[in-house]
């Protein structure tokens, strides 16, 4: 992912080329913006507004979450951040209310399917966060016209691409989840425009002072966020400025 970046920041050079960042808007105007609260950084035209929101997981729970987003003409740029920490409390409530006996309700608070379901269906949940966020995509008054498995700083996610049937406008989704908090990033752009992957490709990852993080190999949520294997080493880099490649691994803070 980050080649494919480099790729195309040199392509902008390129003579007729430099009109994929005219189209959206121009280099200039985009800036990083880092959420040391929520863990990530990102490149948004300006400032975004940051709004609570909450968000209803498969299993019905409703969990806390923050809406960043940003508007420039016709475009519109969002990342929603959703906070599964305290869902397998909420599962331990919903198991002891439960009817006896009801195990569609309960999950396992105990066992080996403890980890795979939970109480309630807590870790199930976690488990099918991203599969969820992308149904919701795949739900929409939509052509879906691209749907992979991709990564950001070597954390797994799912890409989609859709074109929106009411107008032609192009949406680009990027859904990742990291230290059991789930990313849904959404840049859609007016029919013409070229895809807004220059958003969704500048995603990456902060510890809690800020300072950039990259894994050395892959982190995948289900197993390093649950802690059923031990979080890969990452280097550091000071906020905002690229990461030193002689920076020593450490886990995350």
């Amino acid at each position: 992912m980050r080649m494919t970046i480099l790729m195309l920041g040199l392509l902008m050079t390129m003579p007729g080329l430099s009109s994929l960042a005219a189209a959206q808007g121009g280099s200039a105007e985009w800036e990083l913006f880092t959420s040391k609260e929520d863990g990530f950084k990102v490149d948004f035209p300006g400032a975004p507004k940051v709004t609570a929101s909450t968000w209803k997981t498969e299993q019905g729970y409703t969990l806390p979450a923050r809406i960043y987003s940003a508007e420039r003409g016709r475009e519109r740029y969002a990342i929603t951040v959703v906070d599964f920490s305290g869902i397998e409390e909420m599962g331990i409530a919903r198991n002891k209310a439960c009817p006896s006996g009801a195990e569609t309700c309960q999950g396992q608070m105990t066992g080996v399917l403890r980890p795979l379901i939970g109480p309630g269906y807590a870790i199930q949940d976690i488990r099918a966060a991203m599969t969820n966020a992308a149904f919701k995509f795949i739900q929409r008054d939509a052509k879906v016209t691209a749907y992979v498995w991709n990564w950001q700083d070597l954390v797994e996610g799912f890409e989609l691409h859709l074109t929106n049937n009411a107008d032609q406008s192009k949406t680009m989704a990027y859904i990742a989840m990291h230290e059991n908090k789930l990313y849904v990033l959404e840049g859609t752009v007016p029919d013409g425009y070229p895809e807004p992957g220059l958003f969704c490709q500048s995603l990456g990852w902060v510890d809690r002072d800020g300072n950039g993080i990259r894994y050395e190999a892959l982190y995948i949520n289900q197993m390093h966020g649950l802690r059923l294997a031990p979080v890969p080493p990452v280097r550091r880099g000071a906020p905002g400025n690229p990461l030193p490649d002689t920076a020593p691994p450490g886990s995350v803070r």
